[in-house]
Protein backbone atom coordinates (compact mmCIF):
# COMPACT_ATOMS: atom_id res chain seq x y z
CA UNK A 1 0.00 0.00 0.00
CA UNK A 2 1.35 3.43 -1.00
CA UNK A 3 2.02 5.74 1.95
CA UNK A 4 1.86 9.49 1.39
CA UNK A 5 3.18 12.35 3.49
CA UNK A 6 0.66 15.15 3.20
CA UNK A 7 0.52 18.67 4.57
CA UNK A 8 -2.49 20.19 6.29
CA UNK A 9 -3.29 23.28 4.22
CA UNK A 10 -6.44 24.36 6.04
CA UNK A 11 -8.63 23.45 9.00
CA UNK A 12 -12.19 24.74 9.47
CA UNK A 13 -14.78 24.18 12.19
CA UNK A 14 -17.97 23.12 10.39
CA UNK A 15 -19.99 22.53 13.58
CA UNK A 16 -19.02 22.48 17.27
CA UNK A 17 -17.91 18.83 16.87
CA UNK A 18 -16.99 18.46 13.18
CA UNK A 19 -13.89 19.86 11.49
CA UNK A 20 -12.86 19.98 7.85
CA UNK A 21 -9.22 19.03 7.26
CA UNK A 22 -7.68 19.80 3.86
CA UNK A 23 -4.58 17.83 2.83
CA UNK A 24 -2.17 18.57 -0.03
CA UNK A 25 1.28 17.56 -1.18
CA UNK A 26 4.13 19.86 -0.15
CA UNK A 27 4.63 20.96 -3.79
CA UNK A 28 0.95 21.10 -4.74
CA UNK A 29 1.23 18.16 -7.15
CA UNK A 30 -1.78 16.07 -8.12
CA UNK A 31 -2.75 13.36 -5.65
CA UNK A 32 -3.76 9.77 -6.42
CA UNK A 33 -7.30 9.70 -7.76
CA UNK A 34 -10.24 8.20 -5.96
CA UNK A 35 -13.84 7.21 -6.54
CA UNK A 36 -16.89 8.29 -4.52
CA UNK A 37 -17.11 6.34 -1.26
CA UNK A 38 -13.33 6.10 -0.86
CA UNK A 39 -11.52 6.64 2.42
CA UNK A 40 -8.02 7.40 3.63
CA UNK A 41 -6.25 5.44 6.33
CA UNK A 42 -4.53 8.01 8.53
CA UNK A 43 -1.66 7.00 10.79
CA UNK A 44 -2.11 8.55 14.22
CA UNK A 45 1.02 8.99 16.37
CA UNK A 46 1.03 6.53 19.24
CA UNK A 47 -1.81 4.43 17.79
CA UNK A 48 -1.20 0.92 16.47
CA UNK A 49 -4.03 0.89 13.94
CA UNK A 50 -4.66 3.69 11.42
CA UNK A 51 -8.00 5.51 11.43
CA UNK A 52 -10.26 5.59 8.40
CA UNK A 53 -11.79 8.86 7.21
CA UNK A 54 -13.97 9.22 4.13
CA UNK A 55 -13.00 11.63 1.38
CA UNK A 56 -15.43 14.47 0.78
CA UNK A 57 -16.02 15.66 -2.78
CA UNK A 58 -18.87 18.15 -2.53
CA UNK A 59 -18.84 19.51 -6.08
CA UNK A 60 -16.24 17.34 -7.75
CA UNK A 61 -16.35 16.66 -11.46
CA UNK A 62 -14.61 13.70 -13.06
CA UNK A 63 -11.25 15.48 -13.20
CA UNK A 64 -11.42 16.30 -9.48
CA UNK A 65 -11.83 12.63 -8.62
CA UNK A 66 -9.24 11.45 -11.13
CA UNK A 67 -6.41 13.86 -10.29
CA UNK A 68 -7.33 15.90 -7.21
CA UNK A 69 -5.06 18.67 -5.96
CA UNK A 70 -6.29 18.19 -2.41
CA UNK A 71 -8.08 15.73 -0.18
CA UNK A 72 -10.89 16.93 2.07
CA UNK A 73 -11.83 15.07 5.25
CA UNK A 74 -14.68 15.74 7.65
CA UNK A 75 -13.83 14.54 11.17
CA UNK A 76 -16.22 14.29 14.10
CA UNK A 77 -14.78 14.59 17.60
CA UNK A 78 -15.77 11.35 19.31
CA UNK A 79 -16.69 11.31 22.99
CA UNK A 80 -14.94 9.43 24.38
CA UNK A 81 -12.14 9.49 21.81
CA UNK A 82 -9.58 6.69 21.57
CA UNK A 83 -7.08 9.24 20.30
CA UNK A 84 -7.75 9.44 16.58
CA UNK A 85 -10.40 12.14 16.37
CA UNK A 86 -8.77 14.12 19.19
CA UNK A 87 -5.50 14.22 17.25
CA UNK A 88 -7.29 15.21 14.04
CA UNK A 89 -9.08 18.06 15.84
CA UNK A 90 -5.78 19.42 17.13
CA UNK A 91 -4.24 19.71 13.66
CA UNK A 92 -3.33 23.12 12.27
CA UNK A 93 -2.10 24.39 8.93
CA UNK A 94 1.44 23.25 8.25
CA UNK A 95 1.20 19.98 10.16
CA UNK A 96 1.91 16.74 8.28
CA UNK A 97 0.14 13.38 8.25
CA UNK A 98 1.12 9.93 7.03
CA UNK A 99 -1.78 8.46 5.07
CA UNK A 100 -2.34 5.44 2.87
CA UNK A 101 -3.59 6.04 -0.67
CA UNK A 102 -7.39 6.08 -1.13
CA UNK A 103 -9.27 2.80 -0.94
CA UNK A 104 -12.92 2.19 -1.77
CA UNK A 105 -14.94 -0.46 0.07
CA UNK A 106 -18.17 1.48 -0.56
CA UNK A 107 -18.43 2.10 -4.31
CA UNK A 108 -21.39 3.21 -6.38
CA UNK A 109 -22.97 0.48 -8.47
CA UNK A 110 -22.73 0.50 -12.24
CA UNK A 111 -25.80 2.18 -13.77
CA UNK A 112 -28.47 0.23 -15.57
CA UNK A 113 -30.61 1.65 -18.42
CA UNK A 114 -33.69 3.41 -17.09
CA UNK A 115 -32.93 2.65 -13.46
CA UNK A 116 -34.89 4.35 -10.69
CA UNK A 117 -33.23 6.95 -8.43
CA UNK A 118 -30.59 5.77 -6.00
CA UNK A 119 -31.42 6.40 -2.33
CA UNK A 120 -28.66 7.98 -0.28
CA UNK A 121 -29.10 7.98 3.52
CA UNK A 122 -26.60 9.72 5.79
CA UNK A 123 -26.56 10.01 9.56
CA UNK A 124 -24.32 12.58 11.24
CA UNK A 125 -20.72 12.36 10.03
CA UNK A 126 -21.83 9.63 7.61
CA UNK A 127 -22.54 12.48 5.18
CA UNK A 128 -18.87 12.50 4.15
CA UNK A 129 -18.89 9.61 1.63
CA UNK A 130 -22.54 10.21 0.76
CA UNK A 131 -21.78 13.80 -0.30
CA UNK A 132 -19.18 12.51 -2.77
CA UNK A 133 -21.69 10.01 -4.16
CA UNK A 134 -24.29 12.73 -4.63
CA UNK A 135 -21.79 14.93 -6.48
CA UNK A 136 -20.78 12.07 -8.77
CA UNK A 137 -24.37 11.03 -9.48
CA UNK A 138 -25.31 14.60 -10.35
CA UNK A 139 -22.28 14.99 -12.63
CA UNK A 140 -23.23 11.77 -14.42
CA UNK A 141 -26.88 12.77 -14.78
CA UNK A 142 -28.04 9.84 -12.64
CA UNK A 143 -31.15 10.42 -10.47
CA UNK A 144 -30.97 10.16 -6.69
CA UNK A 145 -32.53 11.30 -3.42
CA UNK A 146 -30.33 12.30 -0.48
CA UNK A 147 -31.83 11.97 3.01
CA UNK A 148 -29.59 13.43 5.72
CA UNK A 149 -30.44 12.66 9.37
CA UNK A 150 -29.01 14.42 12.42
CA UNK A 151 -29.70 15.29 16.03
CA UNK A 152 -30.00 18.97 15.18
CA UNK A 153 -29.50 21.19 12.16
CA UNK A 154 -26.69 22.97 14.02
CA UNK A 155 -24.72 19.71 14.22
CA UNK A 156 -25.15 18.74 10.55
CA UNK A 157 -22.16 19.59 8.36
CA UNK A 158 -22.19 20.78 4.74
CA UNK A 159 -25.94 21.51 4.69
CA UNK A 160 -25.61 24.87 2.90
CA UNK A 161 -23.27 23.46 0.26
CA UNK A 162 -25.47 20.43 -0.32
CA UNK A 163 -28.62 22.54 -0.59
CA UNK A 164 -26.97 24.87 -3.11
CA UNK A 165 -25.76 21.97 -5.22
CA UNK A 166 -28.66 19.51 -5.06
CA UNK A 167 -31.78 21.57 -4.36
CA UNK A 168 -34.88 19.39 -4.18
CA UNK A 169 -32.87 16.16 -4.22
CA UNK A 170 -31.69 16.94 -0.66
CA UNK A 171 -33.94 16.23 2.34
CA UNK A 172 -32.82 17.17 5.86
CA UNK A 173 -34.29 15.34 8.86
CA UNK A 174 -33.34 16.82 12.24
CA UNK A 175 -34.46 15.40 15.57
CA UNK A 176 -34.98 18.93 16.94
CA UNK A 177 -37.16 20.08 14.01
CA UNK A 178 -40.58 18.44 13.93
CA UNK A 179 -41.26 19.76 10.44
CA UNK A 180 -38.38 17.73 8.97
CA UNK A 181 -38.62 14.54 11.00
CA UNK A 182 -39.25 11.36 9.01
CA UNK A 183 -39.03 7.91 10.62
CA UNK A 184 -36.87 5.51 8.67
CA UNK A 185 -39.72 3.03 8.22
CA UNK A 186 -41.82 5.72 6.53
CA UNK A 187 -38.92 6.70 4.30
CA UNK A 188 -38.33 3.16 3.06
CA UNK A 189 -42.05 2.71 2.40
CA UNK A 190 -41.72 5.33 -0.33
CA UNK A 191 -39.33 3.22 -2.36
CA UNK A 192 -39.18 -0.26 -3.81
CA UNK A 193 -36.52 -2.95 -3.58
CA UNK A 194 -35.30 -2.61 -7.16
CA UNK A 195 -33.67 0.67 -6.15
CA UNK A 196 -30.12 0.85 -4.82
CA UNK A 197 -29.82 2.01 -1.23
CA UNK A 198 -26.66 3.56 0.27
CA UNK A 199 -26.30 4.32 3.97
CA UNK A 200 -23.47 5.63 6.14
CA UNK A 201 -23.59 6.83 9.72
CA UNK A 202 -23.73 5.45 13.26
CA UNK A 203 -23.86 1.68 13.64
CA UNK A 204 -27.39 1.88 15.04
CA UNK A 205 -28.65 3.64 11.91
CA UNK A 206 -26.93 1.18 9.60
CA UNK A 207 -28.26 -1.80 11.56
CA UNK A 208 -31.78 -0.37 11.35
CA UNK A 209 -31.57 0.29 7.61
CA UNK A 210 -30.19 -3.20 6.94
CA UNK A 211 -32.86 -4.83 9.12
CA UNK A 212 -35.79 -2.88 7.70
CA UNK A 213 -34.69 -3.09 4.08
CA UNK A 214 -34.20 -6.84 4.30
CA UNK A 215 -37.58 -7.09 5.99
CA UNK A 216 -39.00 -5.48 2.87
CA UNK A 217 -37.19 -8.08 0.74
CA UNK A 218 -34.52 -5.69 -0.53
CA UNK A 219 -31.80 -7.76 -2.23
CA UNK A 220 -28.51 -7.76 -0.32
CA UNK A 221 -26.80 -6.63 -3.51
CA UNK A 222 -28.91 -3.44 -3.54
CA UNK A 223 -28.15 -2.39 0.06
CA UNK A 224 -24.73 -0.73 0.33
CA UNK A 225 -23.14 0.53 3.54
CA UNK A 226 -19.86 1.08 5.31
CA UNK A 227 -18.85 0.94 8.97
CA UNK A 228 -15.61 2.25 10.41
CA UNK A 229 -16.14 0.55 13.78
CA UNK A 230 -14.29 -2.64 14.67
CA UNK A 231 -15.45 -5.62 16.70
CA UNK A 232 -16.34 -4.71 20.27
CA UNK A 233 -17.34 -6.96 23.19
CA UNK A 234 -21.04 -7.28 23.89
CA UNK A 235 -22.81 -7.96 27.17
CA UNK A 236 -22.83 -11.68 27.87
CA UNK A 237 -19.80 -12.51 25.72
CA UNK A 238 -17.87 -15.46 27.10
CA UNK A 239 -14.71 -17.39 26.31
CA UNK A 240 -14.74 -20.36 23.94
CA UNK A 241 -12.25 -22.66 22.22
CA UNK A 242 -11.31 -22.76 18.57
CA UNK A 243 -9.62 -25.77 16.99
CA UNK A 244 -7.85 -25.39 13.67
CA UNK A 245 -8.48 -28.74 12.00
CA UNK A 246 -5.60 -28.54 9.51
CA UNK A 247 -2.92 -27.89 12.13
CA UNK A 248 -4.58 -29.35 15.20
CA UNK A 249 -3.90 -26.18 17.21
CA UNK A 250 -6.42 -25.16 19.86
CA UNK A 251 -6.87 -21.59 21.09
CA UNK A 252 -8.92 -20.01 23.86
CA UNK A 253 -10.81 -16.91 22.66
CA UNK A 254 -11.44 -14.57 25.61
CA UNK A 255 -14.50 -12.29 25.75
CA UNK A 256 -12.50 -9.18 24.83
CA UNK A 257 -10.71 -10.55 21.76
CA UNK A 258 -11.76 -11.85 18.36
CA UNK A 259 -10.72 -15.13 16.78
CA UNK A 260 -8.65 -13.16 14.28
CA UNK A 261 -6.81 -11.26 17.02
CA UNK A 262 -5.94 -14.44 18.92
CA UNK A 263 -4.70 -16.19 15.78
CA UNK A 264 -2.52 -13.22 14.83
CA UNK A 265 -1.02 -13.03 18.33
CA UNK A 266 -0.16 -16.73 18.04
CA UNK A 267 1.79 -16.15 14.84
CA UNK A 268 -0.84 -17.42 12.42
CA UNK A 269 -1.40 -15.55 9.17
CA UNK A 270 -5.14 -15.66 8.34
CA UNK A 271 -6.53 -13.63 5.47
CA UNK A 272 -8.50 -10.51 6.41
CA UNK A 273 -9.15 -6.96 5.34
CA UNK A 274 -11.87 -4.77 6.86
CA UNK A 275 -12.06 -6.21 10.43
CA UNK A 276 -15.70 -5.10 10.46
CA UNK A 277 -17.46 -8.15 9.04
CA UNK A 278 -18.27 -6.44 5.74
CA UNK A 279 -15.88 -7.71 3.08
CA UNK A 280 -15.91 -11.53 3.44
CA UNK A 281 -12.12 -11.86 3.06
CA UNK A 282 -11.68 -13.59 6.45
CA UNK A 283 -14.50 -16.08 5.86
CA UNK A 284 -13.73 -19.65 6.97
CA UNK A 285 -15.58 -22.96 6.88
CA UNK A 286 -17.09 -24.15 10.17
CA UNK A 287 -16.71 -27.92 10.63
CA UNK A 288 -18.16 -28.20 14.14
CA UNK A 289 -19.90 -25.86 16.56
CA UNK A 290 -22.44 -23.05 16.30
CA UNK A 291 -21.21 -19.61 15.17
CA UNK A 292 -22.54 -16.40 16.68
CA UNK A 293 -22.80 -14.35 13.48
CA UNK A 294 -22.15 -10.61 13.86
CA UNK A 295 -21.14 -9.78 10.31
CA UNK A 296 -22.84 -7.79 7.57
CA UNK A 297 -21.68 -10.07 4.78
CA UNK A 298 -23.62 -13.35 4.97
CA UNK A 299 -27.18 -13.81 3.80
CA UNK A 300 -29.86 -14.93 6.25
CA UNK A 301 -29.77 -18.43 4.74
CA UNK A 302 -25.99 -18.65 5.12
CA UNK A 303 -26.23 -17.56 8.73
CA UNK A 304 -28.91 -20.13 9.46
CA UNK A 305 -26.85 -22.90 7.85
CA UNK A 306 -23.87 -22.09 10.08
CA UNK A 307 -21.33 -23.55 7.66
CA UNK A 308 -19.16 -20.43 7.28
CA UNK A 309 -18.29 -17.43 9.45
CA UNK A 310 -16.26 -14.20 9.52
CA UNK A 311 -13.51 -14.61 12.11
CA UNK A 312 -12.81 -10.87 12.37
CA UNK A 313 -16.04 -10.19 14.23
CA UNK A 314 -18.22 -13.28 14.81
CA UNK A 315 -17.96 -15.48 17.90
CA UNK A 316 -19.41 -18.81 19.09
CA UNK A 317 -22.64 -19.90 20.72
CA UNK A 318 -21.09 -23.28 21.53
CA UNK A 319 -18.17 -23.97 23.85
CA UNK A 320 -16.00 -25.03 20.93
CA UNK A 321 -15.66 -24.30 17.23
CA UNK A 322 -13.71 -26.41 14.75
CA UNK A 323 -12.59 -24.41 11.71
CA UNK A 324 -11.12 -25.58 8.41
CA UNK A 325 -7.82 -23.77 8.96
Amino acid sequence: MTTLTLTVSAVQALTPIIRSVILETADGAALPGYTPGSHLKVHIPGQQEPRCYSLVGLDAGAEDFDAPRRYCLGVRLEDPSSGGSRHMHQLKAGDTLQVEAPKNDFPLHQPEPGEDPAILIAGGIGITPIASMAAALKAAGRPFELHYYGRSLAQMAYTAELAAQHGGSLHLHADDDAATQLPLAELLERFHNAQHLYVCGPKGLIDLVVEQSHGRHWPHTHVHFELFTSAAPQAGDRAFEVELRQSGQVFRIPPDKTILEVLEEAGCDPLYDCKRGECGVCQVTVLEGVPDHRDYYLSDDERAAGKVMQICISRSLSDRLVLDL
